[in-house]
């Protein structure tokens, strides 16, 4: 039956790639993407370098997966008590997007971590799965919120890795589509170790989708957990410095925006600048590929781009241009959120679905977007049932909706205030994801040796303090 069905996964995927080709291909050229990595993606090379097999001890890495920018940051704090609390103890981080792997690089160098190795994670296929597990034999494969892909189900179930999903969500779009297939599902997730659900109604869509229900645990949301909350924190302060902003301006952020967003909110701060003229404007694209794009967009406007990639640190206040703040630069937007008064996120006046609102929310900015957030309904049902944000039904209603917020400064600091609340009541994420991985990986349940024997102890001892 698994032979059967790797077979048939195989040969779907290589009718997809078939079909896919010109658009790969496109982008290839163009826009620089699927360039890197063939060996990891396509052969499941996979293997520890000679550095991190000596430094290791011949210990087993765990295997973590994040399929892109957003996955990744939001393993940061877990990867950091990671080494904490065992500072020797080997991790793989695999990546799917090129953004990814740039900022899982840059964010291993910022926590020092060198038990930590950065690769492409293989396609489904079963020759590249295979060869993965067989090469790193992990104490278990994690996949976060939800990416599990059949032959890596299958492949682990065959070599006795534990398969976990942590940071769970299953959209109720997505529930209705893998339900449609619910035999297959129940069949292939029976395999799965344990799910870390964010939330009882994501939990619930598991267990029905066939993880047994002894296997799923609510261990919340690591969005939330352990945000930056400071808007003196370093990184803030530089962004602060090099985009010149002033102790009396007001700045509103749009942020992960998509076309035609970027235009809408030009459109909106110009036709209020001069009845607000301490208004500023940042905007950071959604895409590192529209970088440029939207610069075009700002002159065209009649406006002048600031740009965090210029080497000029500070500008002049007054331009024959007004200025229009662009972040142009992969990472830093969590940290550009504590320089907002105002924060529209984008990617949801378009079909995208919503970008991620946590991370303004945690520094009380007056929190507003569009009506399509359904990649994050249980977020933003959280943020309106406490009165923590706003919904702007479309383009045209940005400006009276912002110049509601200007007229009312208390309005926002109350709204930015239930946000900021809501971020600190949902925190310790961290915690239980880190004690549902040790409590099910290999390590434990064999009996192993070394500093992860002892690691769900240690997080339970440090919770408690």
């Amino acid at each position: 039956m698994e032979w059967l069905v790797s077979r048939s996964l195989n040969l779907g995927y290589l009718a997809l790639l078939l079909v896919a080709s010109p658009w790969i291909l496109w982008n290839r050229l163009v826009h620089g993407k699927y360039r890197e990595g063939f060996r990891e993606k396509v052969l499941g090379d996979l293997r520890l370098s000679q550095t991190m097999e000596a430094s290791s001890d011949n210990r087993r890495p765990l295997w973590l997966h994040a399929v892109s920018v957003g996955e990744v940051l939001l393993l940061k704090p877990l990867i950091a008590d990671w080494i904490r609390l065992d500072p020797q103890a080997p991790l793989v981080l695999t990546v799917t997007t090129q953004t990814g792997r740039g900022v899982a690089e840059k964010m291993i160098r910022d926590l020092d971590a060198k038990q930590i190795e950065v690769r492409y994670f293989p396609l489904d296929f079963s020759w590249s799965v295979n060869r993965a597990i067989r090469q790193l034999q992990p104490l278990a494969i994690v996949l976060v919120e939800l990416e599990i892909w059949p032959n890596l189900v299958l492949a682990a179930r065959q070599q006795a890795v534990p398969v976990m999903v942590i940071n769970g969500r299953l959209s109720e779009r997505s529930f209705r589509g893998y339900f449609r297939f619910a035999g297959f599902f129940r069949w292939l997730l029976k395999g799965i170790s344990c799910v870390g659900a964010q939330t009882k109604e994501y939990a619930s869509r598991f267990e029905k989708l066939g993880v047994p229900a002894s296997r799923v645990v609510v261990t919340g949301n690591l969005k939330y957990d352990r945000l930056e909350t400071c808007r003196q924190n370093p990184r803030t302060i530089a962004l602060r410095e090099h985009f010149g902003f002033q102790p009396e301006d007001i700045v509103w952020i749009a942020g992960s925006t998509q076309h035609p967003e970027e235009a809408l909110a030009i459109d909106a701060w110009l036709s209020l600048r001069n009845e607000f003229p301490d208004l500023q404007l940042m905007i950071v694209p959604r895409h590192r590929e529209r970088f440029e794009e939207v610069a075009q967009l700002i002159l065209a406007k009649g406006c002048q781009p600031l740009r965090r990639t210029s080497p000029i640190s500070h500008h002049p206040r007054h331009n024959e241009l007004p200025p229009v703040r662009l972040l142009d630069t992969l990472g830093e937007l969590g940290a550009a959120w504590g320089l907002a008064d105002l924060a529209f996120v984008g990617g949801s006046l378009t079909n995208r679905g919503g970008q991620n609102m946590i991370e303004p929310a945690g520094y009380g900015a007056a929190l507003f977007f569009g009506p399509n957030t359904q990649n994050f309904k249980q977020t933003v049902d959280l943020l309106l049932a406490n009165q923590a944000a706003s919904v702007v039904s479309s383009g045209v209603d940005l400006a009276p909706f912002v110049r509601k917020l200007l007229e009312n400064p208390q309005l926002r600091i109350l709204q930015g205030q239930a946000a900021q609340q809501i971020v600190l009541d949902q925190s310790g994420a961290v915690e239980k994801t880190l004690e549902l991985i040790t409590t099910h990986s290999k390590t434990l349940k064999t009996g192993g040796s070394g500093g992860l024997g002892n690691l769900s102890a240690g997080i339970i001892h440090d919770h408690a303090a």
